[in-house]
């Protein structure tokens, strides 16, 4: 080759791999986003790649393809407990968060939220859609580190709650912008992932990581808002056989049908969101640099298709606390990858520490561990572990109450605190229908000594653990507090405590004496008479007649006492005793 030709390629050559080098080197120095989904009442084998024949889940399908996945991933029976497990990592009952109501959905805000180890290392922070941890101060998401918040109250639309404006509408509903009531367009799962794509690109744009928590409330009802051409389509399917194998053959009747194709239409709207989040990483140049971790919250909500094992939402058999674990990041796990090892939500915190490389905060003490080793696949040397889960309902958690212990080959689970636990070999029987305990009584011993000492640990984080949060009143940061029947502590007649005769009093701080307004929404819109109205706050005693047809009442400029406050409101309709829908509390201005 002439001189002059090999002088003029060695510098061309030069100068394309430079560029690369540059290329590789911002690459490799660019930031890790991270997104994490959970649906709420999804099923763990709600996927088409779990085996779901009825239902088209094409996106998720191709986010485990091109990902690494966890095949035996643990999750609590019902929402608030996966919820704190999942933003703390730490188990729930060390966070007071152990119920889905009655004041037992709040979580103590001195415990360290994911966002808020996150947020000081320069992460900007963002939740859509579900929080369940607490809907007032000081125990609302922008209180616990998320900087931009789009969230409904409560558990769910549809429950006490929401806002009266836009009860049980998933469609153009009511939801809390930052701490504002704004009146939404379009449908919810929709909105929540619009919103956290125009977070994340406004976030690119400026060259900060986002750290996202889009938590759907779909799947959960109500459902008679979905969407329709999806219903039409799930509802011209025969769904006969899209149920567990024992189910009884009366249940699968038309009514069955129609909730299965609602909830398959709100599942299939979810993955439709998916494919666009995956379109949007791609035109903003950020679907290498970003994990995107998937996870369901519980069990399915009713009977539906768990492969081969059995139980739903609420149940510690495998269809009740089994849930996908998807991670996708192309810079950093091969695709296709999975991994049998078990883990749990409260892995999760420590694992998109490890992925941010962010420290976790001194003193903090984390029941979960890293599982990016798992989803790598080079953890020949992993420990053997346990894992517990439990949940029932009641004011305190219950020994041995509905719990269980998972290990890599057997599990223990216990029904009643009185009962001996049932031991099952998971590998030779997923149904957990032949209790081992009598023949292998050192291995249910064992476990069964292993979950009464977790028992005592978690029961002991604190000297007062299973208190509940206190709601705050009267601080700068919630010009007005809401009371609702979510929050409330039980104490009328019935066993619920969201039936319109029901009763309950909220624990609450008032943080500064002084005037302010109570008003009082009743929730019967047409009274029929007078009735008659208190609202007690600690030792202070308001009280009105209120005359028919009225559907609120206003308490002005009545004088509360700051300090640790019970309130109770009680309205009297002759013979009938019963609490507010709402109530609402705004600090007045002292100044004269």
């Amino acid at each position: 080759m002439p001189y002059l030709k090999i002088c003029r390629i060695v510098p061309a050559l030069l100068i394309v791999l430079t560029i690369s080098l540059l290329a590789t080197q911002v690459h490799a120095d660019k930031h890790t986003n991270v997104i994490l989904i959970m649906t709420d009442d999804q099923g763990g084998w709600d996927y088409g790649f779990k085996g779901n024949k009825h239902l088209s889940t094409p996106n998720l399908d191709m986010m485990a393809a091109n990902g690494a996945r966890l095949s035996r991933f643990y999750v609590s029976p019902v929402c608030t407990p996966t919820r704190a497990n999942l933003m703390t990592g730490r188990y729930n009952y060390r966070t007071r968060a152990i119920d889905t109501y009655i004041g037992r959905a709040m979580l103590e805000p001195t415990e360290v939220t994911i966002a808020e180890a996150l947020a000081p290392a320069g992460y900007r922070t963002g939740i859509f859609g579900k929080w369940h941890l607490g809907d007032s101060y000081p125990l609302r998401p922008q209180d616990q580190g998320f900087q931009e918040v789009l969230v409904h109250r409560g558990g769910g639309i549809g429950q006490p709650s929401d806002p009266p404006e836009g009860a049980g509408k998933y469609t153009d509903p009511v939801l809390f912008h930052n701490g504002e009531k704004k009146q939404m367009q379009g449908y919810c799962t929709d909105i929540y992932f619009d919103h956290a794509m125009q977070f994340l690109e406004q976030n690119e744009s400026q060259d900060k990581p986002t750290f996202m928590y889009i938590a759907t409330n779909a799947p959960h009802g109500p459902f008679d808002d979905v969407p329709e051409d999806l219903r039409k389509k799930y509802q011209a399917m025969d769904l006969t056989d899209a149920y567990n194998f024992d189910l009884n053959p009366k249940r699968k009747n038309k009514k069955q049908f129609d909730k299965t194709s609602r909830v398959f239409s709100m599942i299939e709207n979810i993955d439709q969101n998916i494919g666009k989040l995956f379109q949007h990483l791609k035109k903003i140049d950020a679907l290498d640099n970003t994990l995107v971790l998937f996870l369901n919250d519980n069990g399915p909500n009713g009977p539906r298709y768990v492969g081969e094992h059995r139980g739903a939402k609420g149940s510690v058999n495998e269809g009740g606390i089994r849930s996908v674990l998807i991670a996708h990041w192309p810079a950093q796990l091969k695709a296709g990858t999975v991994n049998p090892t078990i883990a749990a939500h409260y892995d999760l915190f420590p694992t998109i520490l490890a992925a941010t490389g962010v420290e976790k905060p001194e003193g903090l003490k984390l029941d979960g561990v890293n599982v990016l080793p798992l989803l790598k696949n080079n953890a020949d040397q992993w420990p053997e572990r346990s894992l517990f889960l439990q949940w029932h309902r009641g004011d305190e958690p219950q020994p041995r109450t509905n719990a269980a212990v998972v290990t890599q080959d057997y599990k223990m689970t216990f029904s009643k605190p009185d009962e001996p636990g049932k031991l099952y070999h998971l590998q030779n029987d997923p149904a957990e229908r032949q209790n081992l305990a009598g023949a292998k009584t050192t291995l249910a011993s064992n476990l069964t000594e292993q979950y009464n000492s977790w028992f005592r640990d978690v029961s002991s984080t604190r000297p007062d653990n299973y208190a509940p949060p206190r709601i705050h009143i009267g601080n700068a940061k919630e010009e007005t507090t809401v009371l609702t029947r979510q929050d409330w502590r039980y104490s009328g007649p019935k066993g619920k405590g969201w039936t319109s005769d029901a009763r309950g009093q909220w624990l609450v701080t008032i943080e500064q004496t002084g005037p302010y307004d109570i008003k009082v929404l009743f929730g019967r819109e047409q009274e029929q008479s007078t009735i008659e109205m208190t609202v007690q706050v600690g030792h202070d005693l308001f009280h009105a007649e209120v005359p028919a047809g009225k559907s609120e009442h206003v308490f002005q400029n009545v004088k509360l006492h700051a300090g640790e406050q019970t309130i109770d409101v009680k309205i009297l309709e002759g013979k009938l005793e019963r609490g507010p829908k709402m109530v609402y509390i705004t600090q007045k201005s002292s100044a004269p």
